[in-house]
């Protein structure tokens, strides 16, 4: 009797008929111990682009089988994006199943930041989004850091049931279930990970006992981060994979910053003051007086203010207006998917300019 056999890096179904459909590898792959579909092989070793991602419905799907079980759900977010990582309307998904919070990425934050206030912050955060996890912690898939703690909760809440782990794209999900097979030493359990949206397609379970299973999902694309207007070759320039050294910039108003030509940050009104820019260090950010911000942005966009690249910058979407009046102590704001900008003034009339669909949100400063 034959049995269906699935990709150990993506879950999908594995067939060896079409080399343009999903799942395919070819007949020779199938002799190996850990089979992996072709797509996963290239993503692993040429890091090709992938362009399949699963569609909406087929991800509220999986999140509604989740309410019919009895298991830990674990959310997985980028601390360096939280608001842009946040999967939404979870709680109302899941029933009544206990979720515990992960915060992933806490290596790119720099070392001044305060755990115990993110954690806090975090908490509240959550609570503003209509969730109540069970707790909160800290991790980085990268570094190894805080995987001990989280195996101690996920055995504490999950009480011997299944434990179901869900987030975004680009969260670092798959890269941490890889970290916590390794601490169980399922080492030869290799799950695809990459930079590009969408590389798990389908549930791949992990069993944990004899009567309980690890559940990784796919990521669902969140379509107002800014990270789906740029080449997949760009992506790593707005992904940071090191700590995030602050640029700070002193500034009077009437001063436009731009964060490649992804971001227009105006300073409208206000005391000179400092604005420092927590993005990837990779990013190029320019200095211009207000008045030739427009004049800039028309002529080099896509060339001195990139990314987005040339190609990608005829598609680029109009720039959406937001108007802030920053209060006075200290307050970020924040671009989905990019990263934050704190001021620490006496108050200042800003606006920013993003690609429509885009989010900006303000909120007390995280550092």
């Amino acid at each position: 009797m034959e049995h269906d056999i699935y990709c150990a890096g993506c879950g999908v179904e594995i067939q060896t008929e079409d080399p343009k459909k999903v799942g395919y590898a070819p007949t020779q792959a199938l002799e190996k111990e850990t089979i992996i579909c072709q797509r996963c092989f290239r993503i692993r070793h040429y890091n090709e682009a992938s362009t399949v991602t699963l569609g909406d419905d087929e991800f509220v799907r999986i999140l509604n089988s989740i309410g019919d079980t009895k298991s830990l759900v674990v959310q997985v977010v980028d601390i360096f994006d939280f608001n842009g990582s946040w999967l939404r309307g979870l709680q109302r998904f899941v029933g009544n199943n206990p979720i515990l919070l992960v915060g992933n990425k806490v290596d790119l934050l720099p070392k001044n930041v305060n755990r115990n206030r993110l954690i806090n912050w975090m908490r509240k955060s959550a609570a503003d989004l209509g969730l109540k996890p069970v707790d909160v912690i800290l991790v980085s898939a990268h570094k190894g850091e805080g995987i001990d703690r989280l195996v101690a909760a996920m055995n504490e809440y999950r009480r011997g049931r299944d434990i179901h782990v869900v987030g975004v794209t680009n969260v670092g999900k798959s890269s941490l279930i890889n970290r916590l097979l390794k601490q169980f030493g399922e080492s030869e359990l290799d799950i695809t990970t990459s930079q590009f949206p969408g590389t798990t397609l389908d549930v791949i379970e992990i069993p944990l006992d004899e009567r309980s299973s690890l559940y990784d999902t796919p990521g669902i694309v969140n379509r107002d981060q800014i990270l789906h207007l740029v080449a997949p070759s760009e992506l790593k320039l707005l992904l940071p994979d090191k700590q995030l050294k602050p640029k700070t910039y002193q500034l009077n108003d009437k001063q436009t910053l731009f964060i490649g030509g992804l971001a227009r940050i105006d300073f409208v009104k206000g005391e000179h003051q400092p604005f420092v820019f927590y993005v990837s260090n990779q990013l190029t950010i320019h200095r211009t007086k207000l008045e030739k911000a427009d004049e800039l942005y028309e002529k080099h966009l896509g060339e001195l203010l990139s990314p987005p690249g040339k190609e990608m910058a005829e598609n680029m979407p109009k720039l959406d207006r937001f108007t802030f009046k920053v209060p006075a102590g200290n307050q970020d704001i924040v671009i989905s998917g990019l990263g934050w900008i704190a001021l620490h003034g006496s108050g200042a009339n800003v606006e920013v300019r993003v690609p429509k669909g885009v989010a900006v949100s303000i909120r007390p400063s995280l550092i």
